[in-house]
């Protein structure tokens, strides 16, 4: 079995593979995604071999039919392989979803091919494997030139997210909007920890977890991701559509999620739901409004939205009203800049249960003064433990405020009723509290250069975007 040091090692020669071959124009995440057709195709060829399985694939179109070819023909082999699989239903046509070459040099294919071969993937702990898979993503994700980090969540997040969010093991989770997996698999190892037998086992691996996104790379990273880690093995829980389009076919009693932020993509169906409570093309307020109505009653949702969304007017007030007064909106935290590799990005988590109504909302605040930047100061799972602790997961009506207007004016955690927040202008619930100081007084040189990199790139994304609109106005 593969230990630390053997996962830490592959990775790197993983990694290693695809700084070369970016030097030869071939993306990190056109690598990775070639990296997951071609290990899935080891993978099947293991358990035939190994295990006297029989193979999943059709005839011709596995691993010992590319293993052996050279030259312009394994490139020719490899494409036909593709096209074929990509033809292919279930778990098959998931993962090999579009899928296309890219990498058209025969001897960076070759290598490839290798490296993958040199190592018996089956026998290795699903935790391994999936650990080292995770890494590349978030290696990935790091990677700026990629634009890999729109489908990345920092883990520490997600990992707090689900542990005042508490999953059980035997409710139905979902993410609308699944990037690489990272909040399924977060449910998932958390419901695990709870299974007391293999009826339950067999209703988390193939009923408990769905996602959805409309990417067919990030379908296909999401979906090898999870089975890597043992989760639809025979049937991937991920599909490859538009959560916007129309209602869910399940209800749900868990939604996590990170909905894309920014304008819907062109070229994108217009959304216009019947169980929408207002029209907008808002993305993040649909997606938040899809996913109000995707939670069964009592179901549980723990979303990350950005700031407009507490204060836009309009369609912004009125499902927050919604949520107010229809479901229990009972807690926000508030997140600092610096977290996500989208710079400069201010953003919340809203927690609420659908069902009843809001009483109070106790805030968060994990912003004001709070300084992290991705490459010297990431944020950490313990940098979240007051919140989780202040939340009190178990039994929020014990919940107990840390500011006092007197004695501690800039306690973090501190409620605000519902009545307060609907006479609120546009019931906004855009509220800081705590007095701000300035950031960048003790800023390293290299946090300052980053902070100025970030403020830059905003600047030049709302330039942009100001040229756009500019550019349908008639002078």
């Amino acid at each position: 079995m593969a230990n630390n040091n053997n996962s830490t090692s592959l990775t790197k020669k993983v990694w290693d593979l695809a700084t070369v071959l970016s030097s030869q124009g071939v993306g990190f995440t056109d690598y990775i995604t070639q990296l997951t057709y071609l290990l899935f195709l080891k993978m099947d060829n293991e358990n035939t071999e190994v295990y006297g399985e029989d193979s999943v694939l059709p005839e011709g179109y596995a691993w010992k039919d590319l293993i052996d070819v050279e030259g312009e023909d394994l490139i020719i082999k490899y494409e036909s392989i593709l096209a074929k699989l990509s033809e292919q239903s279930g778990l098959i046509g998931t993962i090999f979803t579009k899928a296309q070459n890219k990498i058209d040099k025969p001897a960076y294919l070759s290598k490839v091919i290798s490296m993958i071969d040199e190592e018996q993937w089956l026998v290795m702990d699903t935790d391994v494997k999936g650990a080292i898979y995770e890494s590349i993503l978030e290696k990935n994700g790091q990677d700026k030139k990629s634009g890999a980090g729109q489908y990345f969540t920092p883990r520490a997040l997600i990992q707090a997210m689900v542990d005042v969010t508490k999953p059980g093991i035997r409710e139905v989770v979902g993410d609308p909007a699944c990037g690489t997996g990272g909040f399924l698999l977060a449910a998932y190892d958390y419901m695990k920890k709870q299974s007391s037998g293999a009826k339950d086992l067999e209703f988390l691996n193939t009923k408990a977890i769905h996602g959805v996104d409309n990417t067919a790379l990030v379908v296909t990273l999401a979906s090898m991701n999870l089975y890597l880690h043992g989760i639809g093995t025979n049937s991937s829980p991920i599909e490859c559509k538009d959560s916007l389009e129309r209602p869910t076919d399940t209800a749900y009693d868990v939604i996590l999620a990170n909905p894309p932020f920014g304008t819907r993509p062109a070229g994108s169906v217009a959304i216009s739901r019947q169980d929408f409570y207002t029209e907008t093309s808002n993305n993040q307020l649909n997606f938040l409004q899809h996913i109000m109505v995707s939670l069964r009653q009592n179901g549980r949702a723990s979303v990350v939205l950005p700031d407009n969304v507490l204060f836009e007017g309009g369609a912004g007030e009125t499902i927050r009203k919604e949520l107010l007064t229809h479901f229990n909106l009972h807690t926000i935290l508030r997140l600092p800049t610096g977290i996500f590799y989208a710079g400069g990005v201010k953003a919340n988590v809203l927690f609420f249960t659908k069902g009843g109504k809001t009483e109070n909302v106790w805030y968060y605040d994990y912003r004001t003064g709070i300084k992290h930047t991705m490459a010297t100061k990431p944020m950490q799972r313990h940098h979240l433990d007051d919140f989780v602790q202040c939340y009190h997961a178990d039994d929020i009506s014990a919940r107990k405020e840390t500011y006092n207007a007197e004695t501690e004016p800039n306690g973090r955690w501190r409620k605000y009723s519902v009545d307060e927040l609907l006479a609120r202008d546009k019931t906004s619930l855009d509220i800081i509290w705590i007095r701000a100081t300035n950031d960048d007084d003790d800023l390293t040189i290299g946090e300052l250069v980053e902070t100025i990199e970030e403020k830059s790139k905003n600047i030049a994304s709302a330039v942009l975007r100001l040229k756009e609109l500019m550019a349908g106005i008639k002078e």
